[in-house]
C-alpha cells in the first residue's frame, strides 16, 4: 500500500442492492450462489479454436454501431479523458464537505508523503499529532515521518534476511520464497507495524530528524536496497546449505553462525540507509526541541524519543488500539493474521478482528465524538477524485455503466479474490456526518497525505456507500470497540492467512 497511483476501478452498482447495509445484503451468500451458477449450455462460438475471429469483431461492431448512446460515447471520448468526462454531476452535488461531528481540535499543516509510499506512517503520525499540538498549544506541527521510515526500512531488511534463514531449505522458486523476494523492503506497512516502531523507537518532532531527498523520493533507495537484500538472501541460503551438510555443526550453532553473517551483511544495508536518509537519533538518547507556541512564545522540550512518544499518547495509547477489518470472504467474529508479515523480528504480529461493515462505522462514530481521529485503510483509487477542489470518494461518481451500456457487478469479496481491490492507502478520518433520524453515518471527512492541492485543502469526503465497498480496516482504541471485539483481539487465537492474501497488502 501507499501508492498514490489510481487505476480505473470496478463499479459496484451492479451488485444486488449495492446501497443496502450488511444487515440486508449477505455478500457471502451472494458470492456462493454466483460461484455455483450453471453456465449456459448449447451456445456455439463463432471461433471454435478460442481465438478472436473477424466474424467476432463484425458482430461486436454491428451491435455497438446500432446503439446511438455508444455512438455518442465514441464521439465524446475520442478527444477526452473518460474519468473526467464521465463524472456524475448529481453525485458531485449530493455529497458536500460538511459534517455534523468533527474532531474539535484542528491540526496543520496538510502533510505530503511526496513520491513515497509512506501513507501509513503519515496516517499514524497525523493521528498522534492532534494530542501533541493540543497539549503544547501549537499552530503548526509535524512529527518526523522519516524517523519511523528509517527504523522501519532497517528492520524490514533484517526481517527479510531472517525469513531467508528460516526458509533456506525451501527451493528458491518456491511460491513463498518467491513472494517474499518480490518486494522485501516496501515503503508500505500496517498499523501493527507502526505500533512496533512506536514502542521500540518512539517519536521525534520533524525538525529533529527532517526530510531527506530519499525519504521524499524513495524509489532510488529502494532499488538499491532490494538489489543488495536479494544478494544477501542468496548468500545466507548458500551458507545454510554448507552448514547443514557438515554433520558436526549443531542446529543451534548453525543458526548462530547464520545470524552472525546476517549482521555482517546488514552493515551494508545500514551504511546505504544512513548515507541516504541521515543518521537518526537513538530511541534512548536525549534531544532538545525548541519551538514557538501558537501565541509566539518560546518553549522547549527535552527527553528521549521514547519519552516523547509516551508523553503524548497517554490518553489513547496506540498500544491499546487494534484493527477492525471487513473481509466478507472470511468468517466474522474471528481474529486473523498474515503469515510472514511484519517489520520488527519478534514484534507484535499483524492482527485483525474481522466483523460486519456497520461495526467499523459505529466504532468510528464513537471515536470521533470522543475527539479521537481514526486511522483507516482503503482502496483509494476506486471511484475517487482527489483533484484540487474536488476530493470525492463515491461509488456513484463515474457514469461508466450508463456510457458503455455495461454492468460492473463484482462484490467486495470478488474484488479481493480477483486482485481487483485491496488496501492500497492509509488515511485519517477526522469527521462524520450522522443522519439525525436514523443515527447512521452518511459521509466521512478524510484527511489525506498528498499535500494542500489534493482534494479540498488536503481533505476528501467519503460516502457511506464507498465506505461499504472500499474500506477494509479501521484502527480504534479499545474503549471505542465492543467488548466482544476486544475479547476476540485479546484471545490471541488467530487464523493465519497466506503471505500473499490481499489482507497482507501494505498501505
Amino acid at each position: 500500500m501507499g501508492s498514490s497511483v489510481s487505476k480505473v476501478p470496478a463499479q459496484v452498482s451492479g451488485t444486488p442492492d449495492a446501497t443496502s447495509s450488511s444487515e440486508s445484503f449477505d455478500e457471502k451468500r451472494f458470492v456462493r450462489s454466483q460461484r455455483s451458477a450453471s453456465p449456459t449450455v448449447g451456445s456455439s462460438p463463432l471461433a471454435t479454436d478460442g481465438s478472436i475471429s473477424l466474424p467476432n469483431v463484425d458482430a461486436w461492431e454491428s451491435a455497438a454501431a446500432a446503439d446511438p448512446k455508444i455512438q455518442l460515447t465514441r464521439t465524446v471520448l475520442a478527444n477526452n479523458n473518460l474519468r473526467t468526462t464521465l463524472v456524475s454531476r448529481p453525485a458531485q452535488v449530493a455529497i458536500p464537505h460538511v459534517f455534523n461531528h468533527e474532531v474539535e481540535f484542528k491540526t496543520a499543516p496538510v502533510t505530503s508523503q511526496k513520491s513515497s509510499g509512506r501513507c501509513w506512517l503519515f496516517a499514524t503520525t497525523n493521528v498522534i499529532r492532534y494530542e501533541v499540538m493540543r497539549k503544547l498549544k501549537l499552530k503548526e506541527f509535524q512529527l518526523s515521518q522519516s524517523y519511523l521510515f528509517f527504523w522501519d526500512k532497517l528492520n524490514k531488511s533484517n526481517y527479510y534476511l531472517e525469513l531467508s534463514i528460516e526458509n533456506a531449505d525451501l527451493p528458491v522458486d518456491d511460491r513463498l520464497v518467491n513472494f517474499l523476494a518480490r518486494d522485501p523492503v516496501s515503503d508500505g506497512g500496517q498499523w501493527d507495524m507502526a505500533l512496533n516502531l512506536l514502542e521500540t523507537y518512539g517519536l521525534v518532532p520533524q525538525p529533529i530528524y527532517p526530510e531527506s531527498y530519499h525519504s521524499s523520493a524513495s524509489s532510488p533507495l529502494n532499488t538499491l536496497l532490494k538489489l543488495k537484500l536479494r544478494e544477501h538472501a542468496l548468500t545466507l541460503r548458500a551458507l545454510s546449505s554448507s552448514l547443514k551438510a557438515d554433520h558436526s555443526v549443531s542446529p543451534e550453532s548453525a543458526l548462530s553462525t547464520l545470524r552472525a553473517k546476517k549482521e555482517e551483511l546488514m552493515q551494508e544495508v545500514y551504511t546505504i540507509m544512513s548515507a541516504s536518509l541521515g543518521v537518526p537519533p537513538k530511541p534512548d538518547a536525549a534531544f532538545t526541541w525548541e519551538y514557538y507556541t501558537e501565541d509566539g512564545k518560546y518553549a522547549k522540550w527535552e527527553g528521549t524519543p521514547l519519552q516523547f512518544y509516551k508523553a503524548f499518547t497517554a490518553k489513547f495509547s496506540p498500544a491499546e488500539s487494534f484493527s477492525l477489518i471487513n473481509d466478507p470472504r472470511n468468517e466474522y467474529s474471528k481474529l486473523y493474521t498474515v503469515n510472514k508479515l511484519g517489520n520488527i523480528w519478534g514484534g507484535r504480529p499483524i492482527l485483525y478482528v474481522n466483523t460486519e461493515i456497520d461495526e467499523l462505522k459505529q466504532a468510528i462514530v464513537r471515536s470521533i465524538k470522543a475527539g479521537q481521529p481514526v486511522f483507516f485503510g482503503c482502496d483509494v483509487g476506486q471511484f475517487s477524485d482527489s483533484s484540487k477542489g474536488v476530493g470525492i470518494m463515491d461509488t456513484d461518481y463515474f457514469e461508466y455503466e450508463q456510457a458503455f451500456n455495461i454492468t460492473l457487478g463484482l462484490t467486495k469479496a470478488q474484488r479481493l479474490d480477483t486482485n481487483e481491490s485491496a488496501m492500497t492507502h492509509a488515511m485519517v478520518i477526522s469527521g462524520v456526518h450522522v443522519d439525525e433520524q436514523t443515527g447512521r453515518p452518511v459521509r466521512f471527512k478524510v484527511e489525506n497525505s498528498w499535500g494542500e492541492d489534493s482534494g479540498v485543502k488536503g481533505h476528501n469526503v467519503m460516502s457511506d456507500k464507498w465506505f461499504d465497498q472500499f474500506v477494509f480496516q479501521v484502527v480504534v482504541h479499545k474503549s471505542f470497540a465492543t467488548k466482544e471485539h476486544v475479547k476476540i483481539f485479546e484471545s490471541g487465537e488467530s487464523v493465519v492467512l497466506p503471505a500473499w492474501d490481499p489482507m497482507g497488502a501494505l498501505a
